[in-house]
């Protein structure tokens, strides 16, 4: 790693750890009643690259992902039937699975989440809340909290301005009866505890040292957390770093109750999808992670988070812009293998690029096929052979490159068919299309046809032949460009002409025009 400057965000505060001579827990996690979308991902992304950074610097580092498979339901989201408010309120991994194929409710989201960091050379030691709590790694700090409710009831009151009552107890009790975790505990002498469901009202006596008797409210368990696991290093977004949030609080009480050091923290900017706002899953205004990577190449999806710092905005965008954005990896890629200089907006492209790969890095330049370009061929090739014949024309196409240009076929595949613009997509004509053609469309084809004999097969080229063309013949290039649709996909309107044509091949093209003059 010496050999790079530190100019990469993840460098900078890996750099800021390592000075601390320790070994280090980088933890990350996330809750999911729902599905696990990219801007989730955000903060597993960020602390895996700084994780990575550490590992260069020969640090000592773990990371870690915590599961919140024990918090409970808060609600029946849109994306669930009805009959799920019955389990409001009880822990996710207490809840049936929505489809019936995985273990519970929280692994039904969890699962293809974790699948999805599988596929992104992410490799995080694993944790579940529920069995965490379960197997009573939580006793020790459930009682330094019970022990020390006053204090914390304090430390939130006057932090959070909670106006929290003095009856209030760090601990909300499983009910059981009802299941959820709405157990209020009305009298308290370690190990025992009476409580009061608020749920269905039931009252009873727990042991406390009983794994997965309850849980610690959110603002407390996460503070206990960090002395459990030993966390040195966690980012969170900036709704938990807001004047009197849970990190405001949560650096209280682990150093006044827990008596550990909080966390170096990293705050990070919320994803936004384009033309919706911010991503949340429980409005149903996000993509999950599992459904970006059938879209998407894995490193690009990584590069969508090593480009930016974590406290830039991402405008996440599953039309044009994807297109652009692996378009914009190539260009990375290209500057990395040194067939392209660095500019102003490129500074770290080495190390971005570095940051981006899953699991290594590719020992020489891959085939590079624009997205865009690809999203024609794709359309024009009836199956992946033609497309490789199609490319073949114009690229050598190597068996180093094939797996790539299969992943990126098939990605782009799902992509048109789910998420692209209409403007985008066409069905090219095989057989001759019935249409019609004005007199002064089939002088400008036949034209066309003498000087594409001769042409040299080009995109650009291509191009230019038919705006020399329309005007030799005096006809508007709108009205030439729309006669060549017409005959090729029977729509007035279709992709860039010169790359569609070339990716056509002249055989085919002076066939189709002469089908019609």
């Amino acid at each position: 790693m010496g050999a790079f400057p530190v100019v990469h965000w993840a460098d900078v505060v890996a750099e800021k750890l390592a000075m601390e001579n320790r070994r280090h827990v980088l933890a990350t996690a996330i809750t999911p009643s729902g599905p696990i979308h990219v801007g989730n991902l955000r903060e597993v992304m960020t602390t895996e690259a700084i994780y990575r950074a550490l590992k260069d610097r020969g640090a000592e580092a773990e990371l870690i992902y915590i599961g919140d498979t024990f918090d409970p339901l808060r609600k029946v989201y849109p994306f669930l039937p009805e009959e799920y408010e019955k389990y409001v309120g009880m822990p996710l991994a207490d809840i049936p699975c929505p489809c019936g194929e995985h273990e519970n409710y929280a692994m039904h989201f969890l699962e293809p989440f974790l699948e999805s960091l599988k596929d992104l050379g992410v490799r995080p030691h694993v944790y579940l809340a529920h069995e965490v709590y379960r197997k009573g790694i939580y006793n020790e700090a459930i009682k330094v909290a019970m022990d020390n409710a006053g204090k914390i009831r304090e430390i939130m009151n006057s932090i959070a301005h909670r106006g929290l009552p003095e009856t209030w107890m760090p601990f909300n009790v499983k009910c059981e009866k009802c299941g959820k975790l709405n157990g209020e505990i009305v009298a308290y002498e370690w190990p025992l505890a009476s409580y009061k469901c608020k749920s269905c009202g039931f009252e009873g006596e727990v042991d406390l040292r009983k794994g997965g008797a309850g849980k610690l409210p959110w603002r407390v368990d996460w503070p206990a957390r960090w002395k459990i696991f030993g966390v040195t290093f966690e980012a969170f977004g900036k709704d938990h770093a807001a004047a009197g949030s849970s990190w405001d609080t949560g650096k209280v009480i682990v150093k006044e109750i827990f008596h550990h050091p909080p966390p170096m923290p990293l705050v990070y900017e919320f994803i936004h999808l384009k033309g919706r706002g911010a991503m949340h899953g429980s409005t149903g205004v996000a993509v999950s992670s599992e459904e970006v990577l059938r879209m998407l190449p894995s490193e690009v999806l990584r590069f969508l988070f090593m480009k930016y710092e974590p406290n830039r905005h991402i405008e996440f965008d599953t039309g044009f812009g994807l297109l652009d954005l692996v378009d914009e990896y190539d260009r990375y890629e290209r500057i990395y293998f040194g067939l392209e200089g660095e500019t102003a907006g490129t500074k770290d492209a080495r190390r971005v690029y570095e940051l981006s790969q899953p699991h290594s890095i590719p020992s020489r330049m891959p085939l590079s096929i624009p997205y865009r370009h690809l999203a024609v061929v794709a359309q024009i090739g009836r199956n992946f052979e033609e497309v490789v014949e199609i490319l073949s024309r114009k690229h050598e196409i190597k068996d180093f490159d094939m797996e790539r240009l299969r992943e990126r076929y098939e990605k782009i595949k799902y992509w048109l068919e789910n998420y692209a613009p209409e403007e985008i997509k066409f069905q090219l004509m095989h057989e001759k299309p019935d249409v019609e053609l004005s007199e002064e469309d089939i002088k400008f084809l036949s034209a066309l046809k003498k000087k594409m004999e001769e042409l040299e097969w080009e995109a650009e080229k291509i191009h230019t032949c038919i705006h020399d063309t329309a005007k030799e013949v005096g006809i508007s290039a709108g009205k030439a460009f729309r006669a060549i649709y017409r005959i090729m996909l029977g729509r007035d309107k279709g992709p860039r002409a010169g790359y569609f044509l070339q990716s056509l091949g002249r055989d085919f093209v002076l066939r189709r025009i002469g089908e019609f003059i």
